[in-house]
């Protein structure tokens, strides 16, 4: 059946929730996830230190633009408040750098908050620095039924895929023959692909095929695609 065929929806205030095999999933404008049965935040491919990786190679690009990401993640939580936080992958993404002490004492805000990495290709520090009192680092695919979390998109028999990696976006016509490229969620028959929630990153044009759900997100709006 068809993935427009199995979920009901409530598009309110510029976020979009529907109910998913059983479960309760809030599409953010911020390109995120809030899973209600879980208490879980779902977000991926922050990339935190890339800007720090560009500067040693002599472009000069503002740690800015990561504290914003960070800052962005700190305002959801505040208005979530969710018991969890599942990073599917590319929290960092380069070898260690200044930007990873930031983010550690960003995460020092959060003791209460459990915060899980499922691993990703740019996730390459030494295991022994993703050792901290609130952070665990799990090898994909990590289990939450009746969800299988990896960070690279997969097809298996572990459950329902949610994965990033692609920075998935979709192309939008507008008047006057305008088009616009914006991030987007994309929902398939096996699995779900999460746009980039860092700002500092590219984005890949997905090729939706029949009975995908496709959510194109602006700067304060998720709109269902039909």
């Amino acid at each position: 059946m068809p993935v427009s065929q199995k979920v009901s929806s409530l598009h309110l205030d510029g976020i979009h929730s529907f109910h998913w095999l059983g479960q309760t999933l809030t599409l953010l404008p911020d390109r995120a996830i809030y899973w209600e049965e879980a208490s879980a935040l779902l977000l991926a491919d922050l990339h935190l230190g890339k800007a720090g990786h560009f500067r040693k190679a002599g472009i000069p690009i503002p740690a800015q633009v990561h504290w914003e990401d960070l800052g962005r993640l700190s305002l959801l939580i505040e208005a979530w408040r969710p018991a969890q936080i599942i990073l599917l992958g590319d929290l960092f993404h380069s070898d260690l750098n200044e930007e990873w002490a930031f983010f550690e004492r960003w995460l020092e805000q959060y003791t209460s908050i459990r915060f899980i990495l499922v691993k990703g290709n740019h996730d390459i520090l030494p295991s022994s620095i993703y050792e901290l009192s609130n952070l665990e680092l799990k090898l994909a695919p990590f289990g939450m039924p009746p969800f299988s979390l990896t960070h690279e998109p997969t097809a298996d028999d572990n459950g329902y895929n949610i994965a990033g990696h692609i920075h998935p976006a979709v192309r939008l016509r507008g008047a006057g023959r305008q088009y616009m490229t914006v991030p987007c969620f994309h929902f398939g028959q096996k699995g779900a692909v999460l746009p980039a929630f860092g700002r500092f990153t590219g984005t890949a044009a997905v090729r939706p095929i029949p009975g995908d759900v496709v959510f194109a997100v602006t700067q304060d709006r998720v709109i269902p695609l039909r």
